[in-house]
């Protein structure tokens, strides 16, 4: 079993960075693909990214791409979200998800989730 806690959400300008991390516990975390969602007020849970387990495999939104970097690190039980040029629409809640499939990239696929860290992008 795998806990995740995400982290490294706040208020940003548009235009702006920010890195956010989910610390994941448990001895098999390198076993786990892992992706990255984001849910903003009113709307449906969205895929951002997704990285496979050795780090080998990488998927992004095409909202995304270009602007995010998913990455991990695996002796230290971590996976990142770096995310430039942050626009508005940007904000939300983001998630981190971990799953068995190195390719998932639906909701459904993923068997554990963080609670979440909140990104808020301002004008």
């Amino acid at each position: 079993q795998v806990q995740l806690v995400e982290s490294g959400g706040g208020l940003v300008q548009a235009g702006g960075s920010l890195r956010l991390s989910c610390e994941a516990s448990g001895r098999t975390f390198s076993r786990y693909a892992v992706a990255w969602f984001r849910q903003a007020p009113g709307k449906e849970r969205e895929f951002l990214a997704a990285i496979s387990q050795s780090g080998g495999i990488i998927n992004y939104a095409d909202s995304v791409k270009g602007r995010f970097t998913i990455s991990r690190d695996n002796a230290n039980n971590m996976v990142y979200l770096r995310m430039n040029s942050l626009k508005i629409e940007d904000t939300a809640v983001y998630y981190c998800a971990a799953g068995s499939n190195s390719y998932s990239t639906r909701e459904y696929q993923f068997d554990y989730w963080g609670r979440g860290t909140q990104v808020t992008v301002s004008s």
